[in-house]
């Protein structure tokens, strides 16, 4: 069956953390596929218990950080993906048929993911680091008294 790359780029950017571009690709016996879902999930209950402060605040953000990757990656498939020339796109999940020819949307997809994914990474890594140091100072406080 012949596979587009623009809806591939289109699920991985809309749809990637849930695994929906590598459901696709592979079929639902995809490991890759199912991990993208199952860290999703994780890094939802993991955001969850963190806003009703239930849990182990360790396994709370070890959950959130799965979630997170699963997100960011889903961006960086989409931009693999859609950079991929096209004659390797054919040549690896179209052998036969006509050639792929992307165009301005899986362009304008990849600009797209790069910025969003971008934008995520950074500000996950500034709330990372602002929790980490808050937890710190907090630490030390209690230790001089």
């Amino acid at each position: 069956m012949r596979k587009s790359k623009l809806l591939t780029v289109a699920l991985a950017f809309l749809l990637g953390s849930l695994g929906a571009h590598r459901f696709y690709l592979g079929g639902l016996r995809d490991r890759y596929g199912w991990l993208h879902l199952l860290a999703t999930l994780a890094g939802a209950l993991g955001i969850a218990s963190m806003v009703l402060h239930v849990g182990a605040p360790a396994l709370n953000w070890t959950f959130a950080v799965a979630g997170g990757a699963s997100v960011i990656s889903a961006f960086l498939a989409a931009i693999v993906y859609g950079l991929r020339p096209d004659e390797r796109w054919d040549a690896r999940f179209n052998p036969d048929g006509e050639p792929t020819r992307s165009g301005w949307p899986v362009v304008i997809l990849v600009i797209l993911s790069l910025l969003i994914g971008t934008g995520l990474l950074m500000a996950g890594l500034a709330i990372s680091f602002q929790t980490f140091f808050e937890s710190q100072v907090e630490a030390a406080r209690e230790l001089s008294q």
